[in-house]
C-alpha cells in the first residue's frame, strides 16, 4: 500500500467518547504511518469538542475513528452529525471501523445508519481491515472533494 499514498497524507486517530481501549489505535497508527501517513493519535475516551477542535487545528485528510465497546455506532452517529454541522468541517473525510454494536454479526445493521448519516465510510469488525485499506487505495487528492459513501458490507 506504500504506493498508494504517494503523497504524505495526515490523518487524525481517535476513539470514540466512551471507548477505553487503546491498542486498536495504535495499530492504525502504525498501519498507516508504515504506509507513509503523517499520524496524530488522539487516543482512547475523546470528547467529541477535543475532535472537532483538533481536526479544526490540523486539518487532517482523513478522521479515522476506532472503536471496541460496541457503542460506536451511538458515539459515532453523535460526533458525525455535529461534525457535519461545522460548515469548515463539512467536507472533511471521516470513516469509522471496528465494534460497531454488542450484536455480533448483526452489527453490519449499522453500516447503513452511520453511512447515511455522514460517514465517508464504516468498516465492521469483520473483514473491515481489508476494506479500510480498499478505501486507503483510492483516496484522491486532499484537495479534491471526499469521497462518496462506500459500502463495507458487500
Amino acid at each position: 500500500m506504500s504506493n498508494v499514498m504517494r503523497q504524505r497524507r495526515k490523518f487524525i486517530v481517535s476513539s470514540v467518547s466512551s471507548d477505553a481501549h487503546m491498542w486498536n489505535l495504535v495499530f492504525l497508527q502504525l498501519l498507516l504511518e508504515e504506509n507513509g501517513g503523517q499520524v496524530r493519535n488522539l487516543g482512547a475516551c475523546v470528547p467529541d469538542e477535543v475532535i472537532i477542535q483538533e481536526c479544526r487545528a490540523d486539518r487532517p485528510d482523513v478522521l479515522v475513528l476506532s472503536t471496541v465497546n460496541g457503542h460506536g455506532h451511538l458515539d459515532g452517529l453523535r460526533l458525525i452529525q455535529k461534525i457535519r454541522s461545522e460548515p469548515d468541517l463539512r467536507d472533511l473525510r471521516v470513516v469509522i471501523g471496528g465494534k460497531l454494536g454488542v450484536r455480533g454479526a448483526e452489527n453490519v445493521r449499522f453500516i447503513d445508519e452511520l453511512a447515511t448519516g455522514g460517514f465517508d465510510a464504516v468498516f465492521e469488525s469483520e473483514g473491515g481491515l481489508q476494506d479500510f485499506q480498499e478505501f486507503l487505495a483510492a483516496l484522491t487528492p486532499a484537495s479534491a472533494p471526499a469521497l462518496s459513501v462506500m459500502e463495507a458490507a458487500a
